[in-house]
């Protein structure tokens, strides 16, 4: 049987195209900062763009009548999809600052993907154009670029609903799902104005301004200074950037129903909760077992669970940090923060699902014979499906991470610091103690770029797409295997025929 046929190609092809085409447009805003900065580079946009938007309307309309959307073609259209925006942005980035195609996609798939890790050891040195184009991606990203494309290019309905679950997300603020994409893009851009507003008031350029706030919210961390935030020495301006981390790693959800309920939902919110607690006591933990200057201490945390990976400490001195420091905060990243939001990690929910599974487990063996143990999270019982799924992919998870952290240690890398910075890549964080330059060797960038890249679809979706093309090419070799089976049979009753006859 198989599982992808033609038609199915054909109507991944139409909905990839509408967002080819969105990626063709989103990615020519940064001209506008080459006209305002004086850089010559147009051409770096408009040659690639205009490459996506006529391949993405090609697909668009040569498949328009071709709608009817499954969540398989939904979760492929979105692994292509980031593909294809990391592909683009390392087009405009090759043609521009003439870096390698590949190097190029990491720092791409790094920004869209909010990982916030770069190979430029001097980012101040780079056109204005480019650094806003990064933040721009990590923007973008952090919402989903399928996500913000569906509430303005696609019509709400079933096709909608199956494209927003492929980008692992399932919150609802409304009804429908365009209204909900509505809502939580204007929750997005209100906060954004508001971090750009309060940065320059506290003295920022205001182009330092737009781009801290748009890597903040979207908790990418990529900075346009090369000392990150500790850049600016100023606990005003580290403050601000904490609790703009922490409201993008706040499900958006949660933040709609806030004016409503004069903030309690905010307070009753168990991901939210989980953080704050959590943050409070790993900073607990390091203040009082180093001499770390409390604020540092607090930022990185932060920085951790968030997903944000903005850091304030250089990164040779923060390497040098203790092993059980720096073995907290990759349990931060791991975790990373609300389902909902634009953090990444295994998200606290899961968390919280496979804790409970695990107290359900033990109570099961020590209550008497014939009780019915339940758990509830959030005064909600849980599912068998719920745990299921959290345990499930919580095991996948940490099997991606065993085997890139393997591949690290095998070319050389530090065992601990190996598996912080493969931690830090699939957790969509960026936090690094060193080992991502950008000399690495070719098979190491792949398998940082595949990681960053499964680790904001969640999985799922890269899996479906894998699964997917093995289902294209096993007919093929099936119907040789046919071919060759029927024609041994075939030779065995002429064989029986011609015995007889004699």
């Amino acid at each position: 049987m198989r599982y992808i046929t033609g038609n199915d190609i054909r109507i991944i092809c139409h909905y990839l195209g509408m967002i080819m085409q969105g990626v063709g447009i989103i990615l020519l805003i940064p001209i506008i900062v080459a006209l305002i900065y004086n850089e010559n580079n147009y051409i770096c946009y408009i040659i690639p763009c205009l490459i996506s938007l006529a391949i993405g309307t090609i697909f668009s309309k040569e498949f328009e009548s071709y709608t009817k959307l499954r969540l398989k073609h939904g979760m492929i259209v979105s692994s292509i999809a980031w593909l294809w925006a990391a592909l683009i942005g390392a087009l405009i980035m090759a043609i521009c600052l003439d870096v390698s195609l590949i190097d190029g996609f990491f720092e791409n798939m790094s920004a869209w993907t909010g990982s916030g890790f770069t190979f430029f050891p001097d980012v101040e040195i780079l056109p204005h154009s480019i650094l806003f184009l990064r933040s721009l991606e990590e923007w973008v990203g952090g919402l989903g670029i399928v996500v913000i494309f569906i509430g303005i290019i696609i019509r709400s309905g079933t096709s909608a609903a199956r494209l927003y679950k492929s980008e692992a997300r399932e919150d609802k603020i409304k009804p429908s799902i365009k209204n909900t994409l509505k809502k939580t893009l204007q929750i997005y851009v209100i906060y954004t104005a508001i971090g750009i507003l309060i940065y320059i008031l506290l003295g920022l350029p205001i182009f330092d301004s737009v781009n801290l706030a748009l890597t903040s919210i979207s908790t990418g961390g990529m900075s346009i200074k090369n000392a990150n935030v500790g850049f600016y020495q100023n606990n005003l301006v580290y403050i601000v950037t904490m609790i703009l981390m922490i409201l993008g790693a706040t499900s958006f959800a949660v933040h709609y129903k806030v004016i409503k309920t004069n903030g309690k939902s905010l307070l009753k919110d168990i991901q939210f909760q989980g953080m704050i607690i959590i943050i409070i006591a790993v900073f607990s933990i390091i203040a009082l077992s180093t001499n770390i200057v409390p604020i540092e201490i607090l930022f990185h945390v932060i920085s951790a669970i968030t997903s944000t990976g903005a850091s304030i400490t250089p990164i040779p001195e923060m390497a040098l940090w203790p092993g059980a420091t720096l073995l907290l905060l990759f349990i931060l990243m791991g975790i990373g923060g609300s389902s909902g939001s634009t953090a990444g990690g295994l998200k606290l929910v899961r968390v919280f699902t496979a804790l409970k599974s695990i107290n359900m487990n033990i109570r099961d063996i020590i209550s008497p014979e014939g009780r019915v143990i339940t758990s509830k999270i959030a005064g909600r019982k849980l599912k068998d499906k719920e745990i299921k799924e959290s345990t499930t992919f919580i095991t996948i998870y940490i099997m991606f991470i065993a085997v890139v952290w393997f591949i690290l240690v095998l070319y050389g890398a530090d065992p601990l610091n190996a598996l912080f910075d493969t931690i830090s890549a699939q957790s969509n964080n960026g936090l690094t103690t060193g080992i991502i330059i950008i000399d690495l060797p070719v098979a190491i960038k792949i398998a940082l770029i595949f990681e960053m890249w499964i680790g904001r679809l969640e999985i799922i979706p890269v899996l479906v797409i894998m699964r997917s093309l093995f289902e294209i090419i096993k007919p093929a070799s099936k119907k040789k295997s046919s071919t060759r089976t029927k024609s041994k049979k075939a030779k065995i009753i002429r064989d029986k025929k011609t015995s007889t006859k004699n």
